[in-house]
């Protein structure tokens, strides 16, 4: 029996709602806190998941439902700016060989599948809000919402991402790093013939990517060297994208052409954030971005995030949990997660490191499938 009865989830996304769904299926109340008041249903561009992702996705009871709404494949593409196709790979299937080693597919789909699991849980969802304060004691945390309502919770979950107000809330000081690279994103008609990820590097941007995320659809993006994000204009940012992907060849004149919305562009920074302190303040703890985050060099980031909500509700709710102290749960969580993700994290850097510093005799191949093979063990 799990020495935890309810839980606060402050975050609604991948890694929340994950997490909402299997302490759920535990029998454990759960309170889902999420600040966007639509859920961030329509928010994002494309996410790149890989084996040891859809490994949880499944455990979660969603992958069917996400494969379906995807694009699934086994190989990765490295063309030449001009488009050659200089090779193509077989990925290495992370999750098992049962499950694709990649689906690409847009992040409001996704979230859209999630949700519909927590609403079919039965989990208790709370919108358009923030938690003003926490307030402990040796029996449980009292919560106070921004919104005036309030709330009484064995323990609480941060899943409040990149930038967690939770973090601070609870004294721990670790913030996000910027990497010195920038990238922008966007959503576009996936082209006949596109069937996996290609990856170019060189050209105007130090890599311009793209993978296919449905039937109907791809995500495209490109990396280059960070920009004062204040400095662009929202209204111009398909603008500019368009005439970054005018320097590349193959697909990605067929991708320029539907760069025309700006509302589909976006831009964003790299950050580098590991909290190498413990995760939990007495029953507070960080999960998912909101304790590490990596510059998407190895399409880990939501995969990271969605190990350590399986890792977290499996000892919150195993054998373990009865005969063991909320405190040495959660340290023990923190101990069987953070070589995995120190892996992931400082692989992610270096990678981008040897980018910009155009390092020819980087062993980028090397680096990437030792660190992917590791990945193939479960968390």
């Amino acid at each position: 029996m799990s020495t935890v009865g309810s839980v606060l989830v402050i975050g609604g996304g991948t890694a929340g709602n994950g997490l909402t769904v299997l302490l759920r299926r535990a029998g454990i109340e759960v309170e889902l806190a999420e600040a966007a008041a639509d859920w961030n249903a329509g928010a994002g561009s494309g996410l790149t998941l890989q084996g040891n992702a859809l490994r949880v996705l499944r455990e979660i009871g969603v992958w069917e439902q996400a494969r379906d709404r995807g694009f699934a494949f086994d190989t990765l593409g490295m063309t030449a700016p001009d488009g050659t196709v200089l090779r193509v790979m077989r990925d290495l299937r992370t999750g098992g060989e049962d499950l694709p080693a990649t689906l690409g597919i847009g992040r409001p789909r996704l979230q859209r599948v999630l949700m519909e699991a927590v609403r079919a849980s039965g989990a208790r969802v709370r919108l358009g809000t923030t938690v003003s304060s926490l307030d402990q004691d040796p029996d449980g945390v009292s919560a106070r919402f921004a919104d005036g309502g309030s709330g009484r919770y064995d323990l609480v979950v941060a899943t409040d991402g990149l930038r967690s107000p939770t973090r601070g809330l609870i004294g721990i000081p670790d913030r996000p790093q910027p990497t010195g690279m920038g990238i922008w994103r966007a959503t576009a008609p996936r082209p006949e013939g596109v069937d996996r990820t290609d990856l170019a590097y060189g050209g105007p941007c130090w890599i311009a990517g793209y993978c296919p995320t449905g039937e109907d659809s791809l995500y495209a993006y490109l990396v280059e060297p960070a920009r004062d994000p204040a400095a662009l204009d929202p209204a111009r940012h398909a603008e500019e994208m368009r005439t970054l992907a005018a320097g590349y060849g193959g697909v990605w004149k067929t991708i320029g052409e539907h760069l025309t919305d700006p509302e589909r562009v976006h831009y964003t920074w790299f950050h580098r954030l590991l909290v190498e302190g413990p995760w939990h303040r007495g029953r507070v703890v960080l999960a998912g971005d909101a304790a590490h985050a990596c510059p998407p060099t190895l399409a880990q980031g939501a995969a990271m995030s969605l190990e350590d909500v399986s890792v977290l509700a499996g000892l919150l709710t195993g054998p373990e949990a009865a005969a063991s102290s909320l405190d040495a749960l959660l340290t023990a969580y923190r101990e069987r997660r953070m070589p995995r993700v120190r892996r992931v994290v400082d692989a992610s850097v270096q990678l981008g490191e040897w980018l910009m510093r155009g390092d020819r005799a980087a062993d980028a191949p090397g680096l990437i499938g030792r660190t992917m093979a590791a990945l193939s063990e479960r968390p």
